[in-house]
């Protein structure tokens, strides 16, 4: 019997590169989607000072710079670097970038994929830079109808 794909969640981080490579060793070669999730200005969090302090000028300016495009550009780019992470740990993966709330997105497509298990980094914020910044691991745990696998981040001597 075939096990389901897995869902890799890559931002460009060396966290989610270390779990997309920790995923592979625990879970074998398999197929997988590596999703990578860029955030429309549109999108951003009112909790986030940035949007706060710049909310009004913040829509202007993403649609006459072109900031979502550049920011999708960016995603497509982080996306293949992902791939090319996936692939060398493994995973038999192909690409998707989406737009939307990182965690709602990882939610959504693991629904539509049937996806098992989820693979997610973990930065280790702290409870404060959680609150200030958001956990997308901690609301995908929350949210998620299926497994999720979670690897922590590297942790240094201060932490």
């Amino acid at each position: 019997m075939t096990p389901p794909p897995a869902l890799l969640c890559f931002d460009g981080s060396d966290d989610a590169a270390a779990a997309i490579r920790e995923g592979g060793e625990l879970l074998g070669p398999r197929a997988a989607t590596l999703l990578t999730v860029w955030e429309p200005l549109a999108t951003w969090a009112p909790y986030d000072p940035a949007t706060v302090l710049s909310g009004g000028l913040s829509g202007l300016a993403a649609e006459g710079l072109g900031l979502d495009r550049i920011a999708e550009g960016l995603g497509r780019e982080t996306m293949e670097r992902g791939l090319a992470v996936a692939r060398e740990a493994g995973f038999e993966a192909v690409g998707q970038l989406s737009s939307g709330k990182p965690w709602r997105v990882i939610c959504e497509t693991a629904a539509e994929l049937g996806a098992a298990p989820i693979v997610i980094g973990a930065r280790g914020l702290s409870r404060v830079q959680s609150l200030l910044l958001g956990s997308v691991s901690a609301a995908v745990v929350a949210h998620a109808q299926r497994p999720v696998l979670v690897i922590p981040g590297a942790r240094t001597e201060t932490d």
